[in-house]
Parts: structure tokens; sequence; C-alpha cells
């Protein structure tokens, strides 16, 4: 009896630890390098990156002109690309884009690099165009305008569906947008589509993400109108999932905001990282100089378990930078390093 009892208690176990298992995993390592920096002395904030015909780019973004401890600073808005056409190359010129632009939306597909939406000193655009690699040099092609005008957003390939959300219509803008866009890249005639937002607040400067055919949704800040009529940023930890099948699906939040963080998310396994980030804890740190920069650490979601874990072995301190996957690493092309300092440094990141 007492042997038989035992056998069923070490079953129970087994069965409860196997089906814990199942359910949870352990979180990626990660290993860091440098790639050459890009040959600019400033950087650029919110470019756009990603890959054309094998080769990493990045294009236009934005930097501070003169004194960036000023007030106001003055911003400077960039047309340059830069082509990188190995990790062991040096940098060269790849041409300019249509005009100066930034804070868009980038989205590497197999015909190269969309570039969506964006910012300059003149307002914000809904322009979409593709870069495309022929013999060495960059052409460009028109695609669907965005439904509006947008920067600031956040957006992911899902399939062959582009999915954009959020960010904000003009640049003095004391709400952000409620929007949820989708583009067919396989349609006959691809056409932006005008879906049903997340039930959460409307947000800008999220983090998109995909895995096993979903669109994830982080972060991100709301913004209202100050006593002086300028926008006021509520720092968000919420998340959701789309699916076209089922629509949206609220998430575990995050254990901290992360605002801004390089987008997309970064995918291993069942894990999805959120890489430093403006977590709001310093927004109103003086002298702003003095600024200690981002949180230094990685938000590894389990998608399986709808979990987060915290990883604290981050180099560096990143936002306003899109991700780019190359050579089955995970770029990171300049960016803020704290607020009104950009970096020309290019970080790789391979999971394991």
């Amino acid at each position: 009896m007492f042997s038989r009892y035992c056998a069923a208690v070490f079953a129970l176990a087994l069965t409860t630890t196997m089906s814990v298992s199942a359910q949870t995993s352990v979180a990626p390592k990660m290993d860091w390098t440098q790639l050459p920096s890009l040959p600019d002395r400033e950087g650029f904030a919110s470019p756009f990156a990603g890959v054309c015909g094998g080769a990493l780019i990045v294009a236009g973004g934005a930097n501070i002109a003169g004194d960036k401890w000023a007030d106001p600073f003055v911003k400077k808005w960039y047309d340059s690309i830069f082509v990188l056409d190995s990790p062991q190359a040096k940098w060269r010129a790849g041409g300019k884009l249509p005009r100066p632009l930034g804070y868009g939306v980038s989205i590497t597909t197999d015909d190269g690099l969309v570039c969506l939406g964006g910012a300059n000193e003149k307002g914000h655009y809904a322009d979409a165009f593709l870069l495309r690699m022929k013999d060495g040099k960059l052409t460009r092609k028109a695609l669907p305008h965005l439904p509006a005008p947008c920067a600031n957003a956040c957006g992911a390939l899902v399939g062959g569906t582009i999915y954009i959300a959020g960010g904000i219509e003009t640049p003095a803008a004391t709400t952000a947008m409620h929007t949820f866009w989708a583009l067919d890249l396989n349609a006959q005639e691809p056409l932006w589509r005008e879906l049903d937002p997340w039930p959460g607040p409307e947000r800008m400067l999220a983090v998109a993400g995909t895995h096993d055919g979903a669109f994830y949704l982080f972060s991100g800040a709301k913004l209202t109108p100050g006593d002086n009529g300028k926008p006021v940023r509520e720092f968000l930890r919420d998340a959701y999932r789309f699916t076209p099948a089922e629509g949206w699906k609220r998430l575990a939040d995050l254990p901290r905001a992360a605002v801004a963080a390089p987008s997309p998310a970064a995918v291993h396994g069942n894990h999805m990282l959120v890489l430093t980030g403006d977590d709001g804890l310093n927004v109103a740190f003086q002298p702003v100089e003095k600024h200690p920069g981002f949180p230094r650490n990685a938000l590894s979601y389990d998608a399986a378990a709808d979990a987060w874990t915290v990883l604290d072995t981050v180099p560096i301190s990143r936002a306003t930078v899109p991700t780019v996957l190359w050579h089955d690493q995970v770029v990171i092309p300049n960016g803020e390093v704290r607020p009104r300092v950009r970096t020309p440094e290019v970080w790789s990141l391979r999971l394991r």
C-alpha cells in the first residue's frame, strides 16, 4: 500500500513538474558586441533602419544642432543614407531620402526597407515608400500613403501584413493617436485598412512585436494637455496581443514603463525582449545635462506563460531607435542614450 502511495505521489509530482515546465521557459542569454560606428560625430535619434539586398541601411533621423543644453534647443533633421554591406565592412554613403525625415516606422521585408510616416521641422508626414538595393545602389518605390500623417508610431510585419499602432498626428499634439492600420503587401492592390484599436489608452512611442502570427503592443506614452497647453506624458505599462481571428487580448503589465524602447522587440523562442527605454522615473531630472540615462536592463516577456522577467545585463542605455534583424543578430543603430544626447554607436545583440 505504501509503495503504491509513493508511486502515486511521484507520478503526481512528475506530472506537475512537466506541466509547469511546459508553461514557462528560461529567459534567453544576451551576447552584446559593437559594429562599426556610423560616420557622424553626434549620431541620430529615430532614423529609418533595416536590410536591403543583404546590407544594413540607416537613413535620416535627427539630432540637436549647436548647444544641446539650451532652452529651447534646435533639432536638426537629416536625409542622408548609410550602407553597411557586411559586419566587417565600413559604412558607405547610399544616397538621400526624398526629404529630411525621422521618427517614422521601419519595416524590413523580403523586397527591402519600408519607411512609413515620420517628421521634420515642417511637420508630420503620411509618406510610405520602399527602399530596394539594385546593383549596389538604392532605389525608391512609392507605396500607398498612410491614412493620416503620423510620427512616433510603432509597427511590425506579421506574415505579409504591416501593422502600425498609435503615434501623433502633429508636432504640437496634446493627444496621441488611437489608431491601428494594416497593409497587406501580398494584395494585388495594397491599401491601408483602419482596424479596431487596442482596448486601452491611446499612445505614442510604444514598442511593437511579432510572435507566432500575432502582433504585440507594449508600453508607450499617453498625452494630455498641461496647464501651459503643452503635452504631458503618462508612462504606460500595459500590453496587448492582436490576431486577425481573435482580435485584441490584454496581457500582463510590464514590470516598468519602456517608452520609446528599441522597436520591434527582439524575439528568441517564446520570449520577446523589450530593451532599455524610458521608465519615466527621471523625466523631470535636473540639471538635464546630468541625467543618468535610461534603465540598463531588458524586460523579457514569455508569450507562453504571459509573464515577465527583468534581465539586468544590458550594457547600453537607448531610446528612439529601431531594431534590425541582420546576420542572426538584433542590431540597434544609434538612438538616444539620455535626453538630448544621441550616439553614433551601433550595437548588436545575439540571443541564445
